[in-house]
């Protein structure tokens, strides 16, 4: 008989939703503090986007090394490290007085932030073995995880109103302090006795594999596609193609690929990627869109973003108790098709108006979307042994900033191919300034700052246009993917059921 989670653990709960509150909440705050943090410590313009960047990196890059050694050294072990970390750093990040003190401290956050998420989610699938009650405590934990960017817009635009913009990063140590204070008493300790020990050599080559290929990703979303970057591909594809081979010959892989075997971990990660992929793509032109062509301020568009997160949080709660009424998997599919039919709606958001149709689309996306955080999530930790609970979660964290990176990458260089091939600009216009124009809409804006009042007008109205083009590109094609997904996964998920996962655990256990 599953026994049934009490009150310490639920006050447990209570203590893993702090780090990943924080988390999101760290992700939401920091492009609201650039223009504050570059006015003070001027750092160049690559210096800039290392500040933003490497902190995604080193998340994206750790995460599977850091999955793994919660299941070796213990993952409450590893949470208290990692948030003790992430205190330090970000009172580093705090005072920091130079752009590379800056950019080293956010690398140490990402490197702590990795050890959180993996942790808090591993824990949570030992703690709550209930089917019932472990469906609603992932729902609890995804629903922080969004309400963070809820409250981040807000609280990060009154701390930069009344205080230094070292502030935002200030919030993490309250936190990580109570986290220290409460998590020997109320989280137990668990980890994989029957681990060997940790392959050197496999954590090198993991981030060997990871690190080239997002930065890849994030490098053509960027700038576009450059023999740089595809040869930077290519390395971390090669590289990783290595680390495959090296786990199936080790005795103890650091990623036990046989994981993949189970069929609902493997569709579940699968789901994650391409819900990803389509929502970090898609919502990355939304808030250009709103930004560039509707004219809102950065702030302005976070409360605007609001209600798509909150509609998140509404979708994530209500997705187990959906699921004990219905199949999971038509729960899911359902929503992806929800989901699609708000993607669909930013078609219909034109240069000269449409904002409202991106609102109300984000949040119908957004509420389609919530069951499939919560529910591949928790197909992803009961469809393996308890002792491969970190490296799950972690693979299902991975697989979501890989979808991330790959969508910016992939939608953006679709909707950029789109905006210059429609932008007409008009011929009175500068070869410089016109150049800078067809090459982007923030360089359209660029070029307009540059021009006389009438011949502005004309190339940010043609502008607007051809980016409100590409857009409805995307949308269109972003939603034709998760419509096919969600078929696919109601068909791959229809035969699955907890005690098929369960059969194979003896299997996957076994060394």
């Amino acid at each position: 008989m599953t026994m049934r989670a009490g009150r310490r653990e639920w006050w447990g709960l209570a203590v893993l939703a702090l780090p990943t509150l924080l988390l999101s909440l760290d992700m939401s705050v920091l492009h609201l503090a650039v223009p504050h943090l570059a006015a003070d410590l001027r750092p160049s313009s690559t210096q800039l986007l290392w500040i933003i960047d490497i902190y995604g990196f080193m998340i994206a890059g750790f995460l599977v090394t850091m999955g793994t050694l919660g299941d070796r050294f213990g993952r409450r072990r590893l949470l208290m490290a990692g948030g003790a970390a992430f205190g330090v750093a970000s009172v580093v990040a705090a005072v920091s007085t130079s752009p590379e003190m800056l950019i080293g401290a956010r690398a140490v956050l990402g490197v702590a932030g990795a050890t959180l998420m993996p942790s808090t989610l591993a824990l949570i699938s030992n703690m709550f073995q209930d089917a019932k009650q472990r469906g609603t405590a992932i729902a609890v934990w995804m629903s922080c995880f969004m309400g963070g960017m809820v409250i981040g817009p807000v609280v990060g635009g009154v701390l930069l109103e009344h205080f230094r913009w070292g502030s935002v990063f200030l919030m993490a140590v309250p936190v990580m302090v109570l986290l220290l204070a409460t998590a020997p008493k109320l989280l137990p300790e668990y980890r994989d006795t029957a681990a060997g020990r940790l392959d050197p050599a496999s954590v090198a080559l993991s981030l060997g594999a990871i690190l080239p290929i997002v930065y890849a990703l994030k490098e053509t979303a960027k700038d576009g596609v450059s023999v740089l970057n595809a040869v930077v591909l290519a390395v971390g594809v090669a590289v990783g193609v290595v680390f495959v081979r090296r786990q199936r010959g080790l005795a103890d892989p650091m990623l036990d690929l046989r994981l993949f075997r189970v069929r609902a971990f493997s569709a579940a990660v699968s789901i994650t990627l391409v819900g990803a992929v389509t929502m970090g793509g898609v919502f990355l032109l939304v808030s250009q869109y709103l930004q560039m062509v509707a004219g809102l301020t950065a702030v302005e568009a976070g409360l605007w973003l609001v209600p798509q997160a909150g509609a998140v949080v509404v979708g994530s709660l209500i997705a187990p108790r959906l699921a004990q009424r219905f199949r999971p998997e038509f729960v899911l599919g359902f929503g992806m098709l929800v989901a699609a039919g708000g993607i669909v709606l930013f078609t219909q958001a034109t240069a000269t108006g449409g904002v409202a149709f991106v609102v109300v689309g984000m949040s119908i996306a957004g509420f389609g979307m919530g069951p499939q955080g919560v529910l591949c999530t928790e197909m992803v930790v009961s469809s393996v042994p308890p002792q491969k609970a970190g490296a799950a979660s972690a693979m299902s964290e991975t697989s979501a900033e890989f979808g991330i990176a790959m969508g910016i990458a992939v939608f953006g260089s679709v909707g950029t191919a789109v905006f210059r091939d429609q932008i007409v600009v008009p011929a009175q216009v500068p070869a410089e300034a016109a150049a800078l124009a067809t090459d982007s809409m923030a360089g359209a804006l660029q070029a307009a700052g540059t021009l006389p009042a009438p011949l502005a007008e004309g190339v940010l109205a043609t502008a607007r246009e051809a980016f409100s083009a590409g857009l409805h590109t995307v949308a269109g094609v972003g939603a034709a993917i998760v419509v096919v997904f969600a078929v696919v996964g109601m068909v791959a998920l229809r035969r699955t059921r907890p005690e098929a996962a369960e059969e194979q655990v003896p299997v996957l256990a076994h060394h």
